[in-house]
């Protein structure tokens, strides 16, 4: 009996009728305001749409700071949230929702806890899962040292430094670029990563660099996108930027202002992660 009342909303939902399978994609990144750098999520929509072109792609923005900023210029971008309703009403019974963050961290959790609540609404989709961010497993480590090193510019020597600079968070996920540090020092000892917002901390990363008497350094934003982070926090001419704080210490920087979404070799771990979402309906 209690088996046959939890069965009736699926079926008052549905009014007794199956649905023809309606699949969708909805690609989700935290988000930018810069111009420049939307040529990283066109790379990604590009590749997205070549590997899955019957399947209808959308765009959710999960920083309402961002989304709130392109509002203003006329530019409106969907939370994720809204952007499920509205794929909802459209009649999309199957969604993959795929990650666009770099790590697991809160920003991942909330939108996979979002997500997962939309399976419960009468009349809602019949599947939907949310496909894993760039580093999620060691493959993806090991993928993602090898892509970064390939793309590394090719006028740089090995005695000099490689500095990639990744977004950082205080969740437990931000192990990963301590971790993926390691997996480069495996195959290049002078490249380094440090995080804006986690650690190891650009005071960190200064201190190995003088220790092996570096005399110069790459910077390479590990982000999506060469956002603000980037121009500012990396290359930026204030004194608390990457590139002052290491000239100041007497090792001069070259800024290499390129989203990991501009490496056609970065953006195929995504899509082999939506793949997998994808393979679960």
């Amino acid at each position: 009996m209690l088996a046959t009342l939890m069965a009736l909303p699926a079926l008052a939902g549905g009014h007794g009728h199956k649905r023809e399978m309606k699949k969708g994609i909805l690609l989700v990144a935290f988000g930018t305001s810069v111009p420049r750098a939307q040529v990283s999520f066109k790379n990604i929509e590009k590749k997205v749409k070549t590997a899955y072109p019957d399947i209808p792609v959308r765009w959710a923005y999960t920083s309402k700071i961002i989304r709130d900023k392109l509002a203003k210029s006329g530019q409106h971008l969907d939370s994720p949230e809204t952007a499920l309703a509205k794929m909802m009403d459209e009649g999309f019974t199957h969604v993959a929702v795929q990650s666009l963050h770099t790590i697991a961290g809160e920003e991942f959790h909330d939108l996979q806890r979002n997500v997962h609540a939309f399976m419960g609404m009468a009349g809602g989709f019949d599947n939907i899962q949310v496909g894993n961010p760039l580093l999620s497993v060691q493959k993806d480590l090991e993928r993602v040292v090898a892509a970064m090193i390939k793309n590394i510019p090719k006028e740089r020597k090995k005695s000099e430094a490689v500095v990639l600079m990744g977004h950082g968070t205080p969740h437990p996920a931000n192990a990963f670029y301590a971790a993926m540090m390691f997996h480069f020092q495996q195959q290049d000892p002078n490249i380094f990563v440090g995080t804006v917002e986690g650690t190891p901390e650009i005071g960190d990363i200064k201190s190995m660099l003088l220790a092996k008497k570096i005399q110069k350094a790459y910077l390479i934003p590990f982000m999506s996108v060469a956002g603000d982070h980037a121009m500012n926090d990396m290359a930026g001419e204030e004194d608390d930027s990457w590139k002052s704080i290491l000239s100041a210490a007497g090792i001069p920087c070259i800024p290499i202002l390129k989203g990991t979404a501009e490496y056609d070799d970065i953006v195929d771990i995504w899509v082999d992660h939506l793949s997998d979402a994808l393979s679960r309906f």
